[in-house]
């Protein structure tokens, strides 16, 4: 049974639709976030795919399912300390060569703390919107959503942000851009809102 078989796919889909909701709460039941725990089980059935030929009879292959996602869970946490390290040692070696922009440092900032202080379903659809440049629709399809769940969850994210923003100047009110997003990881200096969402 060779991967991308008919055999092997339709084993695939049995064993995904059987056995998806118990591993992803077994990934939500051990992470912080419930996006990481959509990672872990992507990966664990990422892994299922591959290995499909090992994977064992019910009912021993939910355990073995469990075992998987056990071992990527211990890879996300190494991965993560790493990635706390690196970034750790990259700001303190900025903070000896990079220039002081205070300003634009004081409101990255305060859109920064303000995002963390949002839900991560907040979150991943400013993060969307704010620093990728996407629409509702586009959202929609990242997400797996529709446009109409999307834009009222937009539009309510965008309100908790702006109530925790502190009072500064009006934002000027221009459309978000479309075909010139900002670069990955980095947000506006203040959000991009419409008149209309004032």
């Amino acid at each position: 049974m060779s991967p991308g078989s008919g055999a092997h796919e339709d084993a695939f889909r049995r064993l995904y639709a059987a056995h998806f909701d118990a591993v992803l709460g077994f990934a939500l039941r051990r992470v912080d976030r419930p996006e990481d725990a959509a990672d872990v089980a992507a990966d664990t059935f990422l892994v299922a795919w591959r290995r499909l030929a090992h994977v064992p009879a019910e009912p021993e292959a939910r355990p073995w399912l469990y075992g998987v996602a056990r071992r990527v869970l211990a890879n996300h946490r190494r991965g993560d300390g790493r990635r706390s390290a690196l970034g750790d040692r990259l700001r303190r070696e900025l903070a000896t060569v990079a220039p002081d922009p205070s300003t634009d440092v004081v409101q990255r900032a305060d859109v920064t703390a303000a995002m963390g202080r949002l839900s991560g379903r907040d979150q991943e659809v400013l993060e969307l919107h704010l620093w990728e440049g996407l629409e509702p629709r586009e959202i929609a399809e990242v997400l797996g959503l529709t446009t109409v769940v999307v834009r009222p969850r937009l539009s309510r994210a965008r309100a908790r942000l702006r109530a925790l923003l502190p009072e500064g100047p009006e934002p000027d009110g221009s459309e978000p851009p479309r075909n010139g997003p900002a670069p990955a990881g980095h947000l506006p200096s203040t959000p991009q809102l419409t008149r209309e969402e004032r």
